[in-house]
Parts: structure tokens; sequence; C-alpha cells
């Protein structure tokens, strides 16, 4: 009788413990399932962007383009300078026209070398919108490439953020993470992002990566004095994982991309210096 109760008792423990495990398979299973599936549409997004919209990799029109902050002559070292070779690389040009009608809060195209980051940059009047809605304002867990509402893409501020998920599948900027593997930073081709805007086409040439703990330091925008400018990319240059010839002062403009690297907080930077400025005819 007594082995009777017990297999009962074993029998009503057993069963919310495999219930509570079968929850867990199928909870899973599903948010399985809708990763699988949210990926499927980003695919599906980009892949009709890069067939409908003319992008174009071409060299720049000189009688509309600066040179931006050059390093100066009189030092000898200066004529070794990447900057000198960086500012011939061709720019990034991209008609907005049929972007701006599929989404009209779309404000530039980003490109940078060495990874599969290539899309259309959006911003609207924050910055959680896109962390969950695709390029086509559909619910998307991950989100779309967006800029710091608090910056201007036609007006640069000291620093121009964007941002974008770190997909597993290396979509958005997941794939930005390749900037802490030797192959890419140990190839100069790499050091270079290309942004293109309705009204100018610009080439940044990059000083420094790392990772670091969730903060908001690196991504302020504005300062008080430019002497607190240089402070602050000062301070972000010393944290680049790897060294960089690429002077940095605070006569440039700088842009900050950043993107998770795990799910403990810890974020993946990049930080780049305007270079190289091609204003577009207006259309």
């Amino acid at each position: 009788m007594k082995r009777k109760q017990k297999r009962r008792l074993r029998k009503w423990v057993y069963i919310p413990i495999a219930g509570f495990f079968l929850g867990i398979i199928l909870f899973s299973g599903l948010k399985l399932y809708q990763w699988h599936k949210d990926n499927q549409a980003i695919a599906a997004i980009s892949e009709n962007l890069i067939e409908t919209v003319d992008i174009e990799e071409k060299p720049s029109i000189l009688e509309n383009t600066e040179n931006i902050n050059p390093p100066k002559a009189t030092e000898k070292e200066d004529v070794k300078n990447d900057y000198w070779d960086y500012i011939k690389m061709d720019l990034l040009n991209v008609n907005f026209n049929t972007l701006l009608e599929k989404n009209s809060d779309t404000v530039g195209w980003i490109k940078v070398n060495g990874t599969n980051i290539n899309y259309p940059i959006v911003q609207t009047t924050d910055n959680k919108y896109y962390l969950t809605h695709s390029y086509e304002k559909k619910n998307n867990s991950a989100g779309w490439i967006f800029a710091d509402y608090r910056n201007d893409l036609n007006n640069l501020s000291y620093n121009t953020i964007i941002y974008g998920h770190g997909r597993l599948d290396t979509t958005m900027f997941g794939s930005l993470k390749n900037i802490l593997k030797s192959n890419w930073y140990n190839n100069k081709d790499n050091h270079i992002v290309k942004l293109s805007t309705p009204q100018e086409n610009t080439l940044w040439q990059v000083f420094s990566v790392y990772t670091i703990e969730a903060e908001s330091y690196y991504i302020r925008t504005q300062f008080q004095s430019s002497t607190e400018f240089k402070d602050f990319i000062t301070t972000l240059k010393n944290r680049s994982e790897v060294s960089f010839n690429a002077p940095v002062d605070e006569n440039d403009k700088i842009l900050t991309l950043s993107t998770c690297q795990d799910n403990y907080g810890h974020r993946v930077v990049l930080h780049a210096k305007l270079i190289k400025v091609e204003k577009r005819n207006a259309s």
C-alpha cells in the first residue's frame, strides 16, 4: 500500500516538472521560429533594396569635393599618412528617390569595407522604434540600421552615431564584430566607411575599434568646447584595441558605429573621422 502511495506521489511530482520543461521547449521553439522568420524578412527586404536601388561606387567630381582636415604637409610623417591613400578611394553614390518612396525616414546609406554592412540608414524621433521595426516599418526583432535622433546627417555635429543589432546571422550590424579580427584590421583597405546622403557623399577613416560595457560616454553628440571634444576623441583613440595610422584632433568630425557584442551588455564600437565630402548636385 505504501509503495503505491509513493508511486502516486512521484507521479504528481513528475507531471509538473515534465510540464515545466515541455513549456521551456515549446517557448524556445517558438522564439527560434520567430527569429528565423524575422531573418527571412530582413533578407528579402535587403535583397529587394539592392536590386531596385541605384547604388554605385565612383570617383569624386573634383569641383564638388573637399578634403577634410588634411595632415599638415610641413610634417615629415604626414607624407606617409594613410589619409592620402584613403581620399583616393571611390565614393558611394546612392539614388534616394526610390528609397524615400519606400520609407520617408531614410537619411542615408552606409557601407563598411570588410563587413556585410551595406544598408540604408533611417532616423526617427527616438532611438527605440527601429530596434524592433524593419525598414518596412513592420515589427521585427532584427530592427534596422538607424541614426541617433540627436544627429543631423545634413549638418554634422561633433559625433554622428549609427546603431544596429548585432545579429547572429551577420545581418544588420552583426558583421561589425569582424573589426576585432586580424583578417579585418590587417587589411588597410577595410579601414574606411562610405556614407551617402541625398545631399553629399562622404568617406570616413577608421581610427579606433574596441569592445566596452554599455555606457553613454562614447555616444555623446554635443560638447561645450573644442578642448572638451579633444579630450573626448583622445579617450576614444586610446581605447582602441588596434593601432591605426590616423591622427585625430579637435578639428575633425567623427562617426560612431555601435552594436551589441553579447547578451551581457557589452558593445562593439567603431570610430572614424571625416576625410572627404562631395556635394551632390540638386535634382
